[in-house]
């Protein structure tokens, strides 16, 4: 449900001094089924991508989910499950940190603030809560092990709603250009807070694809879907997932 900042290393398709020379990422992502999310900000390495150095990240996103409302009615109806109801939850954070270039790829961890205001859509629901102010932290990795693999891991963990975010995912290099030689494999997320909610999901992605347009640097893209399970709705069901970074 957090925002994933997929895809912040550089495409395949730049060139070493290329990526020297790169210093903004803008990025967006939509993580969609019985949950939602999408969330859109932007990265800058003053050094460049192709360097170690510092770096600062900055998101924005909203998010909608389906839970029971235990509080506004404990008992349910006619002896039943309380009845569902929607959690909005808008969240956004700005944290600096450094990030390692190595031959094999990039790795960057990151710490600082961040804000999120939720509201229960729920008749016990009798004001707005106040936005709460914390702490997060989030580490990245971008990894190609070999020539043909690529291995990517996102960690992020914030105090304002007490949650956490986790992926990691594997792909083999596509045997024929497609949208730029992107890479496909298996991917499996986590993701808690501290309402009680749990939601694991398992797909397959296709990472690092291309949208080549005139004049600009090609836009990346990243797409997922696969099987996701929510522990409060504790029925499985299905998701996709979409990721899109430029680098300028």
């Amino acid at each position: 449900m957090l925002c994933a900042a997929a895809g912040l290393a550089w495409p395949d398709g730049l060139r070493a001094d290329e990526r020297e020379e790169v210093r903004t990422v803008l990025f967006g992502s939509l993580d969609a089924g019985r949950s939602t999310f999408v969330s859109a900000g932007g990265k800058f390495a003053p050094d460049g991508y192709g360097r170690d150095g510092l770096a600062a990240l900055a998101t924005f996103g909203y998010g909608l989910r389906t839970e029971r409302d235990w509080w506004g009615d404990p008992r349910g109806q006619a002896g039943g499950a309380p009845p569902r109801v929607l959690r909005h939850t808008v969240q956004g954070g700005a944290v600096a940190g450094w990030q390692w270039v190595r031959d094999w790829g990039i790795a960057a961890l990151f710490a600082g603030p961040e804000i999120a205001f939720e509201v229960l859509d729920s008749p016990a629901t009798r004001r707005l809560p106040a936005p709460r102010i914390g702490a997060r932290v989030q580490g990245e990795l971008w990894a190609r092990p070999t020539e043909a693999t690529l291995l990517t891991a996102t960690l992020i963990a914030g105090t304002a709603r007490g949650s956490a975010w986790g992926r990691v995912a594997w792909g083999v290099r596509l045997p024929a250009p497609v949208l730029g030689d992107g890479y496909v494999g298996p991917e499996a997320a986590l993701y808690a807070d501290r309402t009680g909610y749990r939601k694991w999901s398992l797909g397959l992605h296709a990472t690092d694809l291309a949208l080549p347009f005139e004049g600009v640097a090609p836009v990346r893209l990243r797409v997922s879907a696969g099987w996701a399970y929510e522990e409060q709705i504790r029925r499985p069901g299905v998701y996709g997932a979409l990721s899109a970074w430029l680098p300028l």
